[in-house]
């Protein structure tokens, strides 16, 4: 035998009523925003009214989320969402997906999507950084959950991410690490011949690997002392991802330095086809210039015979920038940015070939 029903209007409407069931527990029966009619029973009939004015505020916040769409497992999520992601390069897909596979999903994959909660991300975040993860490495990771957790809100599955005020490790920021002329040669002299100009022409024009290795003999202007940037090539798991340089600022035209001008022109005279599309800085092979085979066969091994252990080839670029004061040049948003982050020059310093 059942209890009476009570029936409660939502904005001026009957959307849903309690019954006692047989059992003693209380359903609560209502028709959802969506339209669709729904049940759910609870111990008491407290419990059962609190879930009623709980969905009356929901819908009238717009907030309201199916409890069915939240139930989905966080792992069948991101199979469903990493399709959908646009506007990414190669590069960033991959590194996404390495964070997911290594980091995220390992933790959360089997958890419906509802039931993370903010505590058990802060739980998340505090093992990571327990683990000896580098804190950089332990925001990526956090960075990446949260990326799929505010598609999920996006795509009404969830009413609000459990991604919020995280407290996260501190990120120290490493004093950047420049170069002076003796240190350039001396590096230069340790690199086998082939990229010599490499480094050389990178401590002066300041380009990212990538940029290098999408340079081709056409992007080189001897007579002008010019070399125009506009293409770059990555190599994501294996395979080479060609594009334009990672923002609108890097497609760009870099002054060369005299003495970087005689370098480049004997590294066209011997190590570069004659085409205009052949590329400036190929690999040993002939083919694209890959990152981690010139770390590993050419740069490493440099470093070390220059007693310049620990110097990674993105602080060529840092000299380079050191050495500028005009922003264009180097292709980065404002001068503020690069004389905040490369405040390393003398006062009287005058860039080489600075363009106004």
């Amino acid at each position: 035998m059942t209890g009476a029903s009570a029936v409660r209007p939502v904005e001026g409407r009957t959307v849903a009523h309690i019954r006692k069931t047989d059992s003693g527990r209380f359903e609560v029966r209502y028709r959802a925003p969506d339209g669709q009619e729904r049940s759910r029973r609870f111990a008491t009939r407290r419990d059962a009214q609190a879930f009623i004015d709980r969905v009356g505020v929901d819908r009238q916040n717009g907030t309201w989320r199916d409890p069915r769409a939240s139930r989905i497992l966080l792992g069948d999520w991101v199979d469903a969402w990493q399709p959908t992601v646009v506007g990414l390069r190669p590069s960033s897909l991959a590194r996404d997906d390495t964070y997911l596979r290594t980091h995220v999903v390992p933790r959360f994959g089997a958890m419906p999507i509802g039931a993370i909660t903010p505590l058990e991300v802060r739980a998340w975040v505090s093992d990571l950084t327990a683990s000896g993860l580098a804190p950089a490495t332990v925001h990526k990771a956090y960075q990446t959950l949260s990326k799929v957790m505010r598609a999920a809100v996006d795509s009404d599955l969830l009413a609000q991410t459990p991604c919020r005020r995280i407290p996260l490790p501190k990120v120290e920021r490493h004093e950047m690490r420049f170069l002076d002329p003796d240190e350039i040669n001396r590096l230069a002299d340790a690199m086998a011949e082939r990229y010599r100009a490499l480094v050389i022409f990178d401590a002066f024009c300041g380009l990212r690997l990538s940029e290098l290795a999408g340079l081709r003999r056409r992007s080189i202007d001897l007579s002008t002392g010019r070399v125009r940037v506009c293409e770059n090539a990555v190599e994501v798991r294996g395979h080479v991802e060609w594009g334009r340089p990672k923002t609108s600022a890097g497609v760009r035209t870099v002054p060369m330095p005299s003495t970087v001008a005689q370098a480049v022109e004997r590294h066209l005279a011997t190590f570069v086809g004659p085409g205009p599309a052949d590329l400036f800085f190929p690999g040993a092979d002939g083919g694209v210039l890959r990152a981690g085979s010139f770390r590993s066969r050419y740069w490493t091994p440099a470093i070390r015979k220059a007693g310049l252990d620990g110097l990674r080839i993105h602080d060529l670029r840092h000299t380079a920038v050191a050495l500028w004061k005009v922003s264009d040049v180097a292709g980065e948003a404002s001068f503020g940015m690069v004389r905040d982050r490369c405040a390393c020059w003398d006062a009287g310093f005058v860039p080489f070939g600075a363009v106004g």
